[in-house]
């Protein structure tokens, strides 16, 4: 256990052992939380990137991702096959 100080601005420095020890890097974003027992409780925040896609994008994506019609009609008899009479 190490001793910090908050700083006037509510500022804590973190010692860098600490946070080597949990695998937390230089400038990670991290989540604060306050428990019911007066403690903190500070987590690794995970950041994903994400992209909107307009619906012309999306459009576009399933044009290329849509099963051809042939195909489907194929597995449609080989289905019709192996049901019992």
């Amino acid at each position: 256990m190490e001793l910090v100080k908050l700083g006037k601005k509510g500022q804590v420095t973190i010692p860098r052992g600490i946070l080597r020890a949990i695998g937390i890097q230089d400038e990670s974003p991290l989540l604060v939380e306050a428990t019911a027992d007066g403690g903190i409780v500070l987590r690794p925040a995970a950041v994903y990137p994400f992209e909107m896609y307009s619906a012309d994008r999306v459009a576009e994506f399933e044009r290329e991702n849509a099963v051809p019609a042939a195909l489907l009609a194929k597995v449609d008899r080989v289905i019709a096959k192996k049901k019992p009479s």
